[in-house]
């Protein structure tokens, strides 16, 4: 892949042993985004605009689209990321697919991390395996 080529967005899909109005409370209330991922003022609003409160000071971010219990996405921090959650019931289970997009081009750097846009997505892949398969996991399968 060459420095002008633009990233792929991060995908991940999985099925959780909970029933969809469990996942989505996890997924789409500040109380339950902050067992899994990061301390918010988030609402399930469109054109709320609200904090997550990373390692790196707080990220602004403004919530783009909701259909509950289904989809959700917002804008996150200053960089042109959209993180979106996809809910598919299925039976007594929900197929999970989170979707991080909106990267630049692989050579681009990135101002907060001070890396290029690729050693970031690399890393942000990373984290969203753990936090998604196995911290969100936890909160709404226990």
């Amino acid at each position: 892949m060459d420095d002008k080529s633009v990233l792929e967005d991060v995908k991940q899909t999985l099925v959780f042993n909970a029933p969809i109005q469990k996942v989505w409370d996890k997924v789409a209330t500040a109380e339950g985004l902050q067992q899994w991922f990061m301390p918010n003022d988030f609402k399930p609003q469109v054109g709320h605009e609200f904090h997550l409160q990373s390692p790196f000071g707080p990220s602004p971010c403004k919530v783009l689209e909701v259909d509950a219990p289904n989809y959700l996405s917002f804008s996150w921090d200053t960089d042109g990321w959209v993180i979106s959650f996809i809910l598919k019931e299925m039976g007594n289970q929900t197929e999970f697919t989170l979707i991080h997009g909106g990267w630049k081009e692989a050579g681009a750097v990135l101002e907060k991390a001070n890396e290029k846009s690729s050693v970031v997505r690399d890393k942000m892949s990373y984290g969203w395996i753990s936090l998604v398969n196995e911290k969100l996991r936890k909160a709404v399968e226990s």
